[in-house]
């Protein structure tokens, strides 16, 4: 038992907040026992740890403003939960606060297949929104790759993105509308079903704000017809430099796939005989580029395709034959993050966003990183749209493995920030990120932000110290870190 749950005044306080929550909640709505509390003691950055003081499943919008009432009232931080697959700590509790997990909040309200939308409440899959607009000939196009497991919420408060983003867009160009209940107990909706809506654009400010701003309890999504066909192409090249070039030549050529993905050798190694997708091991690198539309369609860009491809020194192309292969190929891609169990103990993810014609570059500054920080490292990634996702493998069993695969993916987002990119692409900020902040924005950015989060919530209880770092925090964090021997923001005051 920890010093924190040992101390009596704790646990009293934890009886009182409970026992509040029960005055507005089920009983069976309201865990407060370790053992109860502890699967939600970290979302799947599991690195970071921390069990919180009381969970809350409200099962209705009433009762999600109840339970912000009563944190309100005693002063208790809040921390929203979705399905708890995010990879940046942004579901990590508080010790001394309150978890409000929107689970129980799965019904989906309607599909209007006229109007092409969908209205959710939070807690409803990804995955499960196409399965019930499948009927229409429809589906909602962003697909993380945790799309069986993950909740709309959570998409919505990390703007997740997925392997068609390139074409479809991210979660914030596929939600119309979202009815989000503030810490004040206030209802209100951002955005609606038209076209456009009045007033500021607070629905794209709200999408991505990692819980800090709200508590999102409906959403209404944009729906697109399942295309006709699909195929995808898988091209090899003999080194990584020249497949990612050939990203960029495939975007200046005019095309804009459904879909193109990266996995270099590691990634595709440690990925085949765990679902075999087929893929070719002797490759340095694949490039997965879907096409999509009507059979005319597809076929003209496939051949467009490939013979960008070929020019640009593709040493294979194939081209999946039936809608089985396609799946296959693409399940390859989804389950890179699982598949690393295979060979590591441990990976730590990292994710951020680069312009195309830098991927050689950062690219071959990782392999680099993987000779300073003696780790490897499998890079699979949203080729497209720029976004990386280096999986750094290392054993947390090993005193200083974890640190090191840190400093390497503090180093990696150094680096996206340097050619022009962003410290985070979809995974949010969270915990993990929030010295990386300190990289990427200024002091007078980082005050905007937090005006931004005043207006929301001025008492400061909705998901508190993530994603948006103190000045404070990083002057220290300057102090700490210095590279190529020189001292990042030196102009941050002092503390």
């Amino acid at each position: 038992m920890s010093t924190l749950t040992a101390n009596p005044d704790f646990e009293q306080r934890r009886r009182d907040v409970a026992a509040a929550l029960c005055a507005v909640l089920p009983p069976h709505c309201v865990l407060s026992r370790l053992e109860d509390t502890r699967p939600y003691e970290c979302d799947g950055l599991s690195a970071y740890r921390q069990p919180p003081m009381v969970v809350a499943l409200p099962e209705d919008e009433s009762q999600v403003a109840a339970v912000l009432e009563v944190c309100r009232t005693l002063n208790v931080p809040v921390v929203p939960r979705g399905a708890g697959t995010g990879l940046s700590g942004g579901a990590m509790p508080i010790a001394q606060g309150v978890v409000l997990s929107t689970a129980k909040l799965n019904r989906i309200v309607r599909v209007d297949p006229y109007a092409r939308t969908a209205v959710v409440q939070p807690g409803v899959r990804n995955l499960a929104i196409s399965e019930a607009a499948a009927p229409h000939g429809l589906y909602y196009a962003p697909d993380p790759s945790s799309q069986i497991a993950c909740t709309i919420g959570g998409n919505v408060a990390e703007n997740s993105g997925g392997v068609h983003c390139l074409k479809y867009g991210l979660t914030v160009h596929n939600v119309l509308r979202a009815r989000v209940v503030t810490i004040e107990g206030d209802v209100i909706e951002l955005g609606g079903e038209a076209l456009d809506a009045p007033g500021l654009d607070l629905l794209a400010v709200f999408i991505g704000s990692e819980g800090m701003l709200g508590i999102v309890t409906e959403v209404t999504v944009k729906l697109v017809p399942k295309p006709a066909v699909a195929r995808v192409i898988m091209a090899s090249f003999a080194d990584v430099v020249t497949g990612a070039n050939a990203v960029a030549r495939v975007i200046a050529a005019g095309i804009i796939p459904a879909g193109l993905e990266m996995m270099d050798q590691t990634s595709s190694r440690m990925v085949e005989p765990f679902v075999h997708a087929g893929y070719d091991l002797d490759a340095a690198a694949i490039l997965l580029c879907e096409a999509d539309g009507t059979l005319d369609e597809v076929e003209d860009e496939i051949a467009r395709m490939a013979a960008v491809l070929r020019d640009a020194g593709a040493s294979a192309i194939a081209v999946s034959t039936s809608e089985e292969e396609r799946l296959r190929f693409w399940s390859g891609r989804k389950n890179a993050f699982p598949a690393a169990g295979r060979i590591s103990p441990d990976y730590y993810c990292m994710d951020g966003t680069i312009p195309r014609k830098n991927l050689a570059q950062v690219l071959a500054g990782i392999a680099q990183m993987e000779v300073k920080y003696g780790l490897r490292c499998a890079n699979v990634f949203h080729a497209g749209d720029g976004n990386l996702h280096p999986l750094i493998l290392f054993d947390a069993n090993q005193p200083d493995e974890l640190a090191r695969a840190e400093a390497f993916g503090a180093d990696i987002l150094a680096l996206c920030v340097a050619v022009g990119g962003t410290i985070t692409g979809e995974h949010g900020v969270g915990i993990e990120k929030i010295d990386s902040m300190c990289v990427q924005f200024k002091p007078a950015e980082l005050a905007a932000f937090f005006a931004v989060k005043r207006a929301f919530d001025p008492l400061a209880l909705l998901n508190p110290d993530k994603a948006i770092p103190t000045l404070h925090r990083c002057a220290e964090f300057g102090r700490m870190r210095v590279t190529n021997g020189v001292l990042p923001h030196a102009n941050l005051p002092r503390f």
